[in-house]
């Protein structure tokens, strides 16, 4: 190979890799929407994976007794509705 074919491959390389690398996807365009209900389940999870949280914290000993039951009372008052929410969608 001669050094003018070795730079014409590496520029065809570089053009390659640079229209591989920013060519546009359409992945926008098959990603479905979210539902509520989908909303509403992944803020479950993370509702539950706060409660599991604090309870752990709590006997870690960073919560005093009046902050945690506080706090804990305030979770599980937001994850019922959230949990009357869903089951009123799933119908």
């Amino acid at each position: 190979m001669t050094e003018t074919e070795g730079l014409i491959a590496g520029v065809l390389l570089l053009f390659a890799l640079i229209i591989y690398t920013f060519w546009p996807e359409n992945a926008f365009a098959s990603q479905r929407q979210k539902t509520r209900l989908d909303y509403l389940l992944e803020r479950k999870e993370q509702l539950y994976e706060n409660l599991r949280d604090l309870n752990f914290e709590y006997r870690a000993g960073k919560y005093p007794e009046e902050d945690f039951q506080t706090q804990r009372a305030h979770l599980e008052a937001e994850t019922s509705k959230l949990l009357q929410e869903i089951e009123f969608l799933q119908r």
